[in-house]
């Protein structure tokens, strides 16, 4: 298990999008972007510099090209000199508004990448910031399997030999969905979310003792894989121990920790004729009525409570 951090290529990012290049100062694939934060520098061109992130995407739209048009000539060309002067990764056009002549020139001077977009400014900041967040994001390489169960991304972790894989294998068969087996990469995509996904080269495969490597995609057709999920729920499997006291009730919720983000936590004790994967199931629904604000066990404590005091 090991963290990484990413850096991406402006190419993977023009790809994404669909940008027009403009002008570019030298291959896409060599200009590097490091943050997944993006930005509209309408302060940068009114002089305000303290704080400018030149490592951030700058999105030019409709109000900060009015902005700079209402300062005439000269002092748009000094708000535009100020911007690329920092050298940014690059400046996005929205709404496929025409470049002027300033930007051009001055993005040639400091080296600058000039790309375009006909969506609006809000639609491409937010396209691309989600997209570079969930690219950049911190990495975690969990050994289990990730599925998504009624909605809910389960990642099922134990000792190798548990049974995970085959549990995903039966969840297949019941209609969900496999997003990663043996191996997935947990991305933090904000303080309190995490996405999972497969590396691309084990994509989509489980490993099932006995049978071998089967390709999920073509055993049970496209709609049975996912490429990414968020993880709503971790379930550990571990071989039945009979000196030891699971959680009956479901009182005492638990929490595991990946990247500083916590995630409901359960333990299911496995061992032969229980039905893994019907549990697994009756977890997920579980998890999403909690979300909702209803908990099975505390609904029961209180009628318990209620009749009792009704006896008294």
């Amino acid at each position: 298990m090991k963290q990484e951090q990413k850096s991406i290529t402006l190419e993977r990012l023009i790809q994404k999008e669909n940008y027009e290049v403009l002008y570019l100062p030298k291959p896409a694939e060599e200009i590097l972007i490091v943050t997944p934060n993006v930005n509209r520098p309408s302060l940068m061109f009114s002089g305000y510099t303290d704080f400018f992130d030149n490592k951030r995407i700058q999105f030019i739209g409709h109000m900060e090209r009015s902005y700079i048009d209402s300062m005439g000539e000269e002092g748009r060309k000094k708000a535009i000199e100020i911007l690329l002067r920092a050298q940014p990764p690059a400046v996005i056009l929205t709404r496929n508004q025409e470049p002027f002549e300033d930007l051009m020139q001055l993005a040639e001077q400091y080296g600058v990448a000039i790309l375009r977009t006909n969506d609006t400014t809000s639609l491409a900041t937010s396209s691309a910031s989600y997209f570079l967040a969930e690219q950049l994001a911190p990495i975690f390489v969990q050994h289990g399997v990730l599925v998504e169960v009624y909605g809910e991304g389960v990642l099922i972790i134990g000792d190798s030999g548990v049974g995970k894989s085959e549990v995903a294998l039966e969840l297949l068969s019941r209609g969900h969905r496999l997003i990663a087996d043996d191996v997935v990469e947990i991305r933090k995509i904000n303080k309190k979310t995490l996405s999972g996904m497969s590396p691309a080269n084990i994509r989509h495969f489980i490993e099932v003792r006995g049978i071998g490597i089967i390709d999920a995609k073509t055993l049970f057709g496209i709609g049975a894989v996912k490429i990414r999920h968020k993880i709503h729920l971790v379930i550990k499997l571990e071989n039945w121990d009979p000196e030891k006291a699971y959680n009956v009730l479901g009182l005492d919720e638990e929490d595991i920790e990946f990247l500083g983000v916590k995630i409901p936590f359960l333990t299911v004790p496995v061992k032969p004729g229980r039905n893994v994967a019907m549990i697994v199931e009756v977890a997920a629904r579980n998890n999403r009525l909690k979300k909702y604000g209803y908990n099975a066990a505390e609904e029961l404590i209180k009628k318990l409570e209620s009749e009792a005091m009704g006896n008294v």
